[in-house]
């Protein structure tokens, strides 16, 4: 058994900032299913967003003004409380991480670089060329090394340990010997990332499962806004590689077969640089309607750039559109196709963090504090994970530790024999199905009924199929019976928590009679303040996800008409 004062779960930028925020002041370890250096945070490429006013045109760029932006890009159903956070404390957050050695792009008289991103009234997106999650994860990581931060990488938490309404730790898998064993502290803080790869077009990594949420349901921890799904515009044809919004806030134009610039049709003031649902729907409206290539892509034209400033902004870009489409951006077209990207939904939590458990706390992707609310806008994802990660770190600070239960050391041997015993039964299991079968099978499902469109009849089809591979799954069997580095056993559990996932989001997509960000129902296509100015809140039962709601915070911006 491992004993801590705290647990972070994940490292990317949210559970390092988390554990470096009280490194030094708690016994504080971080487990990781990856490296924390493979983690998804690396991938994130365009920026970070805060009003620091360093272009001509943001000089009078404000954090109100941020929230503004952020409150009507997720089509108000954002806390606004925890929008004011972000944005109140976005400036000292980026300026902490040029302190730290981040390495922004810089203007010609030495401040930090800002370039336009969809939604946003000025140009605040931070930016280290088109690798700011990499530079930024890197920075993180090398002060984490510099602290002695203990890491256990290559760990999958299988099981959250909870007695009497507090945590008690979680049970954990290592990948070199498969001996499940107990990380005992009195609090558990979940930063494990989205679960992008519910879907098959997805620009997330193949670790993005779902894995924390999914455990935080599964432990009757209540899910929030899961219906809300986010669909990038620009992902690479063939590979759903990411192509930053940086790229159309450089300058970037979406084009459709007959070169026309098509989105003035969806959004004619902001064009390209409208919110990203705003952006994937107007693609895949003009892929449906037939004004695309092969009825599948349309293209992104960065040529008038020229190749200076694309190999200076966006050099990753240009070698990721060489190497997986064999074009150019300097002198070729790229072909691009909405893929899915993000959850605006996640872990319920309060504006601290907290959850429904005692010391169990998330941040980042998986939680849903709410500041994105129904649609996220691009650069605040990679500032949710840090100021919230920070935020945590501070709450945790000023709690004394003995306000949290002593994990009880028989009930987590109890807990440790449970899981050990279902992991087994999992390991000898005889079933004739293959878990990748089910999985792409829910995949399809995902794409095809409860994607950019959405409408009644598809979403039932989808909530039928979904709880049919359910009961497949009990017959999915595991051909490596091996105990080190078996993967098979690792995709098997992560599965069980994708279906669940799947679940909830096509129950509460088809619960939700109204379009908002980037749920978009075909049948309701208009947004009902009325009736659904609410979060969904999703809780387990063994018929599947009981749907409750809760009241959206509204501080300083009445809803209004989402125009741009």
């Amino acid at each position: 058994m491992y004993q801590y004062d705290v647990i972070v779960v994940g490292g990317g930028l949210a559970g390092l900032m988390t554990a470096l925020g009280i490194a030094g002041r708690r016994r504080v370890a971080l487990l990781s299913k990856v490296h924390p250096l493979r983690s998804h945070s690396l991938a994130a490429q365009g920026g970070i967003n805060a009003a620091l006013g360093n272009t001509p045109d943001g000089a009078n760029d404000s954090w109100e003004k941020h929230a503004f932006d952020t409150i009507k890009g997720g089509d108000y159903l954002a806390d606004q409380d925890a929008v004011e956070t972000l944005c109140r404390r976005a400036p000292e957050t980026v300026y902490e991480l040029e302190h730290w050695g981040a390495p922004f792009s810089r203007t010609p008289d030495g401040r930090i670089a800002q370039r336009p991103f969809g939604g946003a009234g000025h140009p605040r997106t931070c930016y280290a060329a088109d690798r700011t999650g990499h530079v930024l994860l890197h920075t993180l990581y090398e002060r984490a090394q510099r602290q002695g931060l203990i890491v256990h990488s290559e760990w999958l938490v299988t099981s959250l340990a909870i007695k009497e309404g507090a945590v008690q730790g979680v049970i954990a898998l290592p990948y070199e010997t498969g001996a499940v064993s107990v990380f005992a502290a009195p609090i558990v803080v979940f930063a494990t990332g989205g679960y992008g790869r519910v879907y098959r077009n997805s620009t997330n990594a193949l670790i993005n499962t779902g894995d924390g949420i999914a455990l935080a349901y599964q432990s009757g921890i209540p899910i929030k806004d899961l219906e809300f799904v986010q669909f990038h515009p620009t992902t690479l044809f063939g590979s759903n590689i990411l192509i930053t919004e940086g790229a159309r806030g450089e300058g970037g134009r979406l084009i459709n077969r007959h070169g026309e610039r098509f989105m003035r049709r969806y959004a004619e003031k902001l064009m390209e640089l409208a919110p990203r649902d705003i952006v994937a729907r107007g693609m895949a409206t003009e892929i449906s309607e037939g004004h695309g290539h092969d009825g599948a892509y349309l293209h992104l034209d960065l040529r008038h750039l020229g190749a200076a400033r694309i190999k200076q902004r966006l050099p990753a870009i240009r070698e990721i559109a060489m190497d997986f489409a064999g074009v150019d951006p300097v002198k070729d077209l790229v072909p691009v196709q909405p893929g899915q990207h993000y959850s605006m939904g996640g872990i319920d939590t309060n504006s601290c963090g907290e959850t429904a458990v005692r010391g169990f706390y998330a941040a980042g992707e998986c939680a849903c504090v709410s500041v994105h609310g129904a649609n996220r806008l691009g650069g605040n994802s990679l500032l949710e994970t840090l100021v919230f990660g920070k935020v945590v770190a501070e709450r945790l600070a000023e709690t004394a530790i003995d306000r949290f239960p002593e994990p009880d050391a028989s009930f987590l041997d109890s807990a440790l024999q449970r899981e050990k015993t279902r992991l087994q039964n999992l390991l000898e299991r005889s079933g004739k199905i293959l878990f990748a079968v089910i999985r792409d099978e829910l995949r399809n499902v995902m794409t095809e009924k409860a994607g950019i469109y959405r409408d009644e009849s598809g979403l039932k089809a989808a909530l039928d199929a979904v709880r049919a591979l359910k009961r497949k799954y009990e017959n999915v069997g595991i051909r490596n019976k091996s105990s080190f580095f078996n993967f098979e056993l690792i995709n098997v559990i992560e599965l069980q928590g994708m279906l669940d996932l799947s679940e909830i989001i096509v129950a509460g997509a088809l619960n939700r009679q109204e379009s908002r960000g980037s749920h978009f129902r075909t049948d309701y296509p208009k947004r009902d303040d009325a009736k659904w100015l609410k979060h969904t809140l999703a809780r387990h039962t063994p018929e599947g996800p009981r749907l409750d709601f809760k009241e959206v915070t509204i501080t300083r911006h009445a809803p209004q008409e989402r125009t741009y």
